[in-house]
């Protein structure tokens, strides 16, 4: 899947895919995401992070799922009908994402998406985020997923991968 990006002017219109974790919403690049599918069983993995929720079989496929909300220290929330898996592709790798909801795919001027302000580049977890997104009121937390997963925890999802295929029948 491609991003489409059309420009008007100096302003680009970036497709972005936003979700809900929480009270607040995020968003990233649609042409990071390979689909997005309703919550099925997530089998967990033994010894992985606490953050990896554990694989899920995705026509064949074994996929590992991290509960995004834990990755960034928020509050586990219950699960729900509108919680969904976001399958990702992240560095080659097929990653999926627990999130609370997804809310729709939009179009959003670059020049409305602000740098990450000062005060939060200095929080752990402020080089997952790239800009602040503003749209009718909303502010949407732009993402970068390929810092989302640190090297660690590629290794863990490829462990947690792999052992996964080797219980498979």
């Amino acid at each position: 899947m491609s991003v489409t990006i059309e420009t008007t002017g100096p302003n680009e219109l970036l497709q972005l895919v936003t979700f809900r974790l929480g009270d607040e919403e995020y968003a990233v690049n649609v042409a990071q995401v390979q689909e997005i599918v309703r919550l099925t069983t997530i089998t967990a993995v033994p010894r992985s992070a606490s953050h990896v929720e554990g694989v899920v079989n995705l026509r064949g496929r074994i996929v590992p799922v991290i509960d995004l909300a834990c990755r960034f220290g928020l509050a586990r929330r219950e699960r729900s009908k509108t919680s969904r898996i976001v399958i990702t592709e992240v560095g080659g790798r097929t990653v999926g994402m627990l999130v609370d909801a997804v809310s729709e795919v939009l179009r959003l001027a670059s020049s409305a998406i602000d740098p990450t302000p000062e005060m939060l580049q200095e929080g752990i977890h402020a080089d997952f985020i790239t800009g602040i997104g503003k749209l009718d009121g909303r502010m949407l937390i732009m993402l970068d997923l390929p810092r989302v997963l640190s090297v660690q925890d590629e290794a863990e999802l490829a462990a947690a991968s792999a052992h996964a295929e080797g219980a498979a029948p």
